[in-house]
C-alpha cells in the first residue's frame, strides 16, 4: 500500500511537470461542499492513503504535506509513515499555513494547481490573493485526477425517491415559488443551487448517493421562469420525472449544468462560501449576486409535518436506545464486550424498526481515554475492551423515513471517581441550563452558548467544539445556518428550528463526557418586551443518574431532569414490558 502511495505521488509530479505546474492542492471536498463525499471525490485519500474526513494535501515537485486537525493526528502519523508525506498539525502555532509552506518551496511566476470544482469560490479567491502577494499564480481549471486516477469510481447512481408531501409538509411548487420571492428580495433573478441537502429539500427527493446523507448528487438552476434539476438520467424513473414535471421542474444531465450557466446572462445568486469556484467561472455572462442561500434558512424552520416526523423518529430511536441500555447493563459483565460490539448491537436494535434507513453519521462508541478524543470512531485496530468502571461515551444517530436523530449519552459502566462524577454533573447542569433557556425571538446561538459552559468555566474547564447544530428532516444530521457556539454565528434561533444541545468535557488520556438532546425552538410568550422563545427536547432517552452529585446539580436542574424523565417514561413505557419496563421505570425514576 505504501509503495502505491509513493507511485501515485510520483505520477502527480509527472503531471505537474507536463502541465507547467509547481504544486497541486488536494482538499477533502466535493463539488457540493458536502460533509461526507462520494467515493469518486476522495482524491486526497487516494493519493496520500489518509482516510480521515478532514484534511488538505499538497504535492510539489520535491515535497508533500497533509494538514489535518487534532482529531486525526495519531491516525495520520501511522497512515503517512513511509509515504514521504509530512504531517502538518493544523491548529498548532508552530505549524505553517498551507500557503506559506507552498510559497517557501516555489519561485516567482510559478503556478499552483487546484480543481475549482471541489473548492469554494471563497477558498479559491483567498488562495489567489495570498499567492499573488507572493508573486505566485493559481490555476483552478484542472482536475488532475481525471488523468491520474485510472480506476476512479464512477458517480454514485442511487435511484431518486419521492418524499410524500404528507411527510414533507409543503409541495415542491410552493417551495420554488417562495424561493423566487426570496431571490427577488436579494436582487437576483436566478440561483445556482449546489448543496445536495438544499436540492433534496427543495425537490422533496431523497437518495442514497452519499454515506449517511440521504441525497442525490445533482445541481439545480432556478430562474424566475424555470427550474431545472441536473442529475444523471439513470437515477430518475418515469414516476419521478412525471412528478417533477407536475411541480414545474425540468430534468437535464448532471454535467450539462455548467453549459446552462454559461448560457444564462441574468442576475445569478451564489453563496461564495458554499458554491464551487467552477460555477463562478461558468457564469461569466451573469451579473453575480453574492449572498447566503435562501434555501438554507427556509429549510431550517421545520413545518408541522416535519416536526411530527422528528417526533416519530425520536420514538424509534428512543426504543432502540432503551433496548441498548438494558442490554448493556447485563452485557458489561461479559469480558468480550468492546466499543464496536456496542455499536453493532445498537444498529441491530435500530434495524428492528421498518422505517430505519441507516446511520446519520458514524457512531462514536468511545470508552475511557478514547472518549477524550472528541470525534473518535472505533476501528478493528483501536477497538477497546469495556470494563466495569468508568464511562462509555455513545454519540449516535439514525436516518428514518420520518426524520433524523442525533443523541449522546455518557454511560457509567461501574465504579467512578469523584472527579468523573463532579465533571459529569457540571456537564449535565450546563445541558439543563441551556435547555431551560427563554430568550427574545431573534437571539442567536452565540448569545446562549455560555449557558451550557458556565458551570465548567467556574472551575476553569471548557470544551472546544460547538454546543449545538441544526438537524435536517430525513436529511443531513448537521445543517445550518444556525449554530450554538462561542464564535459568532449570527443566524437566529427561530421558532421551528431544530438544534442540538451537547456540552461536553474531555480530559486527555483519562475520560470524556458529552450529553446531547436534539431540541425544537418554540414560541414561549409575547410580553411588553416582545416575542420570546424556548426549547423543548425531541430526544426521548433516559440520562444516566448514577454519576450525579445532587448538591452540585442544584434543585432547579433536578426538577427539570425529573420532569424530563417523567415525559420519557410516558412516551416509551407502552413499548416495553417485564424486565425492560422495570429497567425503564428505574432509569426514569425521580432523584
Amino acid at each position: 500500500m505504501k509503495s502505491n502511495i509513493l507511485d501515485r505521488i510520483e505520477s502527480m509530479r509527472c503531471y505537474l511537470r507536463n502541465n507547467g505546474l509547481a504544486a497541486y492542492i488536494i482538499p477533502s471536498s466535493d463539488p457540493h461542499s458536502s460533509e461526507y463525499v462520494a467515493e469518486c471525490w476522495k482524491a486526497r485519500e487516494w493519493i496520500t492513503g489518509f482516510d480521515g474526513s478532514a484534511g488538505t494535501a499538497v504535492i510539489t515537485l520535491d515535497g508533500a504535506a497533509l494538514w489535518t486537525d487534532s482529531r486525526y493526528w495519531l491516525a495520520a502519523e501511522e497512515l503517512l509513515d513511509g509515504t514521504d508525506v509530512i504531517l502538518m498539525k493544523d491548529g498548532l502555532a508552530e505549524t505553517p499555513s498551507l500557503v506559506s509552506w507552498i510559497a517557501e518551496k516555489l519561485s516567482a511566476d510559478d503556478v499552483v494547481g487546484v480543481d475549482g470544482k471541489v473548492c469554494s469560490v471563497a477558498e479559491v479567491e483567498a488562495w489567489i490573493a495570498e499567492f499573488r502577494a507572493r508573486g505566485i499564480n493559481v490555476d483552478a481549471s484542472r482536475d488532475a485526477f481525471e488523468e491520474l486516477w485510472s480506476d476512479r469510481p464512477a458517480l454514485p447512481m442511487s435511484r431518486a425517491e419521492i418524499m410524500p408531501v404528507e411527510r414533507a409538509g409543503v409541495a415542491v411548487h410552493k417551495k420554488i415559488a417562495r424561493l423566487r420571492e426570496e431571490l427577488a428580495a436579494q436582487g437576483a433573478d436566478a440561483m445556482a443551487v449546489t448543496m445536495l441537502d438544499e436540492i433534496a429539500w427543495l425537490t422533496n427527493l431523497r437518495g442514497e448517493d452519499v454515506q449517511y446523507n440521504p441525497v442525490l448528487v445533482s445541481y439545480m438552476l432556478v430562474t424566475m421562469e424555470s427550474a431545472t434539476l441536473f442529475v444523471c438520467a439513470q437515477k430518475i424513473g418515469d414516476d419521478v420525472r412525471e412528478y417533477l414535471a407536475q411541480e414545474g421542474i425540468g430534468v437535464s444531465e448532471y454535467y450539462d449544468f455548467f453549459a446552462a450557466l454559461a448560457a444564462y446572462n441574468g442576475k445569478l445568486l451564489l453563496n461564495p462560501a458554499k458554491c464551487c469556484h467552477a460555477v463562478l467561472e461558468a457564469a461569466q455572462g451573469c451579473n453575480i449576486v453574492r449572498g447566503a442561500s435562501p434555501v438554507a434558512a427556509m429549510k431550517a424552520v421545520k413545518n408541522a409535518a416535519e416536526i411530527a416526523g422528528f417526533e416519530e423518529a425520536m420514538l424509534c430511536e428512543g426504543r432502540a436506545m432503551v433496548k441498548l441500555l438494558y442490554w448493556l447493563k447485563a452485557a458489561i459483565k461479559n469480558e468480550n464486550l468492546t466499543e464496536l460490539s456496542v455499536d453493532e448491537k445498537l444498529t441491530e436494535f435500530r434495524s428492528e424498526d421498518e422505517g430505519f434507513r441507516g446511520l446519520s453519521f458514524a457512531t462514536i462508541s468511545a470508552y475511557g481515554e478514547h472518549a477524550a478524543i472528541v470525534h473518535y470512531e472505533p476501528t478493528a485496530e483501536s477497538d477497546k475492551k469495556l470494563e466495569q468502571k468508568g464511562f462509555l461515551l455513545l454519540d449516535c444517530g439514525g436516518q428514518y423515513e420520518c426524520g433524523t436523530t442525533d443523541v449522546t449519552r455518557t454511560i457509567p459502566l461501574g465504579e467512578l471517581t469523584e472527579e468523573e462524577k463532579e465533571d459529569y454533573t457540571r456537564v449535565l447542569r450546563g445541558h439543563i441550563s441551556l435547555a431551560m433557556a427563554r430568550f427574545p425571538k431573534g437571539t442567536c446561538g452565540t448569545q446562549l452558548d455560555v449557558l451550557a459552559r458556565q458551570w465548567l468555566w467556574r472551575v476553569g474547564e471548557n470544551y472546544l467544539h460547538g454546543t449545538g447544530h441544526g438537524v435536517g428532516h430525513y436529511l443531513n444530521v448537521h445543517e445550518g445556518p444556525h449554530q450554538i457556539r462561542m464564535n459568532n454565528m449570527p443566524a437566529p434561533l427561530l421558532p421551528g428550528v431544530t438544534v442540538t444541545n451537547e456540552p461536553g468535557l474531555y480530559k486527555a488520556g483519562r475520560f470524556g463526557i458529552r450529553i446531547e438532546n436534539t431540541m425544537l425552538v418554540e414560541p414561549f410568550a409575547t410580553t411588553e418586551f416582545g416575542e420570546y422563545c424556548q426549547m423543548r427536547p425531541l430526544t426521548i432517552c433516559p440520562i444516566s443518574k448514577e454519576p450525579i452529585v445532587p448538591e452540585l446539580l442544584g434543585d432547579e436542574a433536578i426538577a427539570y431532569l425529573n420532569e424530563y424523565h417523567r415525559w420519557v417514561y410516558e412516551k416509551l413505557s407502552k413499548f416495553f414490558s417485564g424486565e425492560q419496563l422495570e429497567f425503564l421505570k428505574e432509569a426514569c425514576a425521580a432523584i
